[in-house]
């Protein structure tokens, strides 16, 4: 290739600058919530008002403390800086830890439907299908909560789905959708009533996605769905495997909604019978470890944002150093040319999508591989990348790059250690790099295997 200039009709890139940043594993805050902010987030559930303020509803958790039940509710004007608003319920409706033996609530998703919003929670016992979805009706994102009954339920033993993780999501038409399923018998969708609020027929609705019971990587949960006009695709993103040792976020997508979704190779994420069962479902983030600051390990139990243009993805992550501290993670996705989502190697801090000129790309880089078979967090490896359109070092040794400037859409070839040639397809961002505190510029993509590649630039 070509040594690759600057243009002159490319504008200079707006970084973002330095976000609030909250203490990590902070003993001082277990017993005051004020200053929780990101801290105890687990399986947040997205939602927008309509005066723009955003709002994260999640899993009751809280480290290294007794807990307190009934529904975290957070919100941001800027999806960086949180402030804990409190509590949605009061604990645990009566009825549902009856019926469930609850001791928490657990995955909360808030959907407006004219001027009600409607919340619904999980109930149930760890490791059970004894559970119910609740569904919660109010008239502000803050309460008061009304009840209203149960939307699903499921029963401990008996063959079928787990009432838990529910999504409510809209399809192309309008119409209402209860996205739902852990473990057992995979994942479930069934149509609503919109104006009730609650399933449109008897039974469990149909299955979208499930793995092989008969493995430990039988696990999937945390199943959300979003629809991309451009693309004319449902995309249905869900979280693999252990909770506390290697969760992960996967997708797939479909013409419809009720499926059958597929990954970047063409498996269906129904396909019990694929082997190895880590190859399906296309990877969008594992753990993972740059050379500086802290490792996130057990990222997943996403929801997805849209304004406009923009898309985020929102999950939780645990820290490297001691897991056992949940945290808020905000990233932007973006999308590849052939239309796969693929999120940003750093945390959200107001960064958008803009050209790129080839000149930011030149220096050394950090590269992390998602590759689907990766039970630990992935560590970075060194690469440089060069004026004249070479990479050296690492996975892309020996590899050449090019970008488009105006889309900000990097294309890489190289020759793998089997000699085999390669190709990936990127987009580069500006970004905040939490780990250096800096601003820096990052790319995300798939490679022709559909395995996702992250870079951040570390040096110019």
């Amino acid at each position: 290739m070509t040594e690759q200039a600057h243009k002159k009709d490319v504008p200079t890139p707006v970084f973002p600058a330095a976000p609030v940043t909250y203490p990590m594993y902070d003993e001082a805050a277990i017993h005051n919530e004020q200053a929780w902010q990101t801290m105890n987030v687990h399986d947040p559930g997205i939602f927008r008002d309509d005066d723009g303020t955003y709002y994260v509803y999640s899993t009751d958790v809280q480290t290294k403390a007794k807990l307190t039940p009934g529904v975290m509710v957070r919100k941001s004007k800027d999806l960086i800086a949180w402030e804990w608003v409190g509590r949605a319920l009061p604990g645990i409706p009566e009825h549902a830890k009856e019926e469930t033996g609850a001791t928490n609530l657990w995955a909360p998703d808030v959907f407006k439907h004219g001027d009600t919003y409607r919340m619904y929670y999980s109930a149930s016992s760890f490791g059970t299908n004894g559970s119910l979805i609740g569904l919660m009706t109010a008239k502000s994102p803050e309460g008061p909560w009304e009840d209203h009954g149960v939307a699903i339920r499921t029963k401990s033993g008996e063959p079928g789905p787990n009432a838990i993780d529910a999504q409510i999501t809209v399809d192309a038409m309008g119409s209402q959708w209860l996205l739902y399923g852990s473990f057992f018998d995979g994942i479930h969708i069934t149509r609503l009533h919109a104006e009730t609020g609650l399933p449109a027929e008897p039974g469990f609705g149909k299955r979208i996605a499930a793995r092989d019971k008969a493995t430990r990587e039988g696990a999937v949960e945390g199943p959300y769905i979003m629809y991309h006009e451009g693309f004319r695709q449902y995309y249905l993103f869900v979280s693999y495997d252990s909770l506390f040792r290697n969760y992960n976020v996967r997708v797939g997508r479909s013409d419809f909604i009720d499926g059958p979704y597929v990954d970047f190779n063409g498996r269906r994420l129904d396909d019990i019978h694929y082997m190895p069962q880590s190859d399906v479902g296309t990877k969008l983030m594992g753990g993972y470890e740059f050379s500086e600051g802290e490792g996130w390990v057990m990222p997943g139990h996403n929801s997805v944002l849209r304004e406009g243009e923009d898309w985020y993805m929102v999950h939780h992550a645990r820290g490297k150093s001691n897991p056992h501290w949940p945290y808020l993670h905000v990233r932007r996705i973006t999308w590849t040319p052939d239309g796969w989502p693929v999120v940003s190697p750093e945390r959200y801090a107001g960064e958008k999508e803009q050209p790129i000129p080839a000149e930011l790309m030149v220096g050394e880089w950090e590269t992390i591989v998602h590759l689907p078979e990766a039970d630990t967090a992935v560590e970075s490896e060194k690469i440089s990348i060069q004026p004249n359109g070479t990479i050296s070092g690492s996975a892309f040794d020996n590899g050449q790059w090019q970008l488009d400037e105006q889309s900000a859409t990097l294309s890489i070839n190289w020759q793998d250690k089997n000699g085999e040639s390669r190709t990936a397809v990127a987009r580069v961002l500006t970004a905040w790099d939490w780990e250096r505190s800096v601003p820096t510029v990052v790319f995300t993509g798939l490679d022709d295997r559909g395995i996702a590649i992250w870079g951040k630039r570390t040096k110019e």
